[in-house]
């Protein structure tokens, strides 16, 4: 996809409450203080169409992303409506936007990188079924009983992974 040369799209999948939201707030925080314009993207997975007023779209607002979004049964929360979306068709709107990095909260099947959440161990199964992981962060609640293939780091280690995925982020910029 052309969108891919020209801006940075990063994903946070997980479990449902496995910290994805928080994640992002940090990430958009911590881009836009660093002079990037941050575009975001979540997926609706609870089914049905989203509220009009999202409490985690707004909290992505309130860390200061300039393009938000959530989408849920075929609504792309911004007032467009089509039969089904996909990620593609979003990003290609996205593009119009002039955003350095997006930032995608869920959508476990697509293509491009990923930060994945673990909270417990049932949720290791999430490895398996997601690709292009560059890092993984995991709860207290989860058993890191043997090392991962990917960079691992504590949910508690923030400046850590936050140095890590900023790097990554100015890296493809």
């Amino acid at each position: 996809m052309a969108l891919e040369q020209h801006r940075k799209i990063l994903q946070v999948v997980g479990y449902q409450n496995s910290g994805k939201t928080t994640l992002m707030e940090r990430l958009i925080r911590e881009a836009t203080a660093r002079g990037l314009k941050v575009g975001t993207i979540k997926h609706h997975g609870h089914g049905g169409i989203p509220m009009s007023e999202s409490k985690d779209s707004f909290r992505h607002e309130q860390a200061g992303a300039q393009v938000t979004a959530v989408e849920g049964d075929g609504t792309l929360r911004m007032s467009i409506h089509q039969n089904n979306w996909n990620l593609d068709d979003i990003l290609a709107i996205y593009a119009s936007f002039k955003t350095d990095i997006i930032l995608i909260e869920g959508y476990k099947e697509e293509h491009f990188s990923k930060v994945v959440l673990l909270r417990t161990l049932e949720d290791q199964a999430l490895l398996e079924k997601v690709s292009n992981i560059i890092c993984v962060i995991y709860w207290p609640s989860y058993p890191l009983t043997k090392p991962l293939e990917y960079p691992t780091f504590s949910i508690h280690d923030t400046a850590q992974y936050m140095e890590f995925l900023m790097a990554e982020m100015r890296g493809k910029i």
